[in-house]
């Protein structure tokens, strides 16, 4: 199992509690949320499926490199931590 969560930040837009799921890649785990929070789907990714300018994925600690298909691999006991990408000056 990949646990999945979403920083409380996101959770006050829409609900997307803390979830374990089975996939091979940051996309299937997703995917597999998705499946539950339906929600959440139109705040994490565009009309594309890519992931939005606003948001950013970790998989265990480190950031993905495929913002586009999600195709970052996960292994089990893994985990996925989206949250919002912070930007200023």
């Amino acid at each position: 199992m990949v646990t999945v969560t979403f920083t409380a930040n996101i959770q006050r837009h829409v609900e997307c509690p803390p979830t374990e799921v089975t996939g091979r890649t940051v996309r299937e785990c997703l995917e597999a949320v998705f499946g539950h929070a339906p929600r959440a789907r139109s705040y994490v990714l565009d009309d594309q499926g890519a992931l939005r300018k606003h948001m950013i994925v970790f998989v265990d600690g480190h950031q993905i490199r495929d913002r586009a298909t999600l195709g970052d691999g996960v292994s089990v006991g893994g985990r996925i931590d989206v949250m919002q990408a912070l930007s200023g000056g």
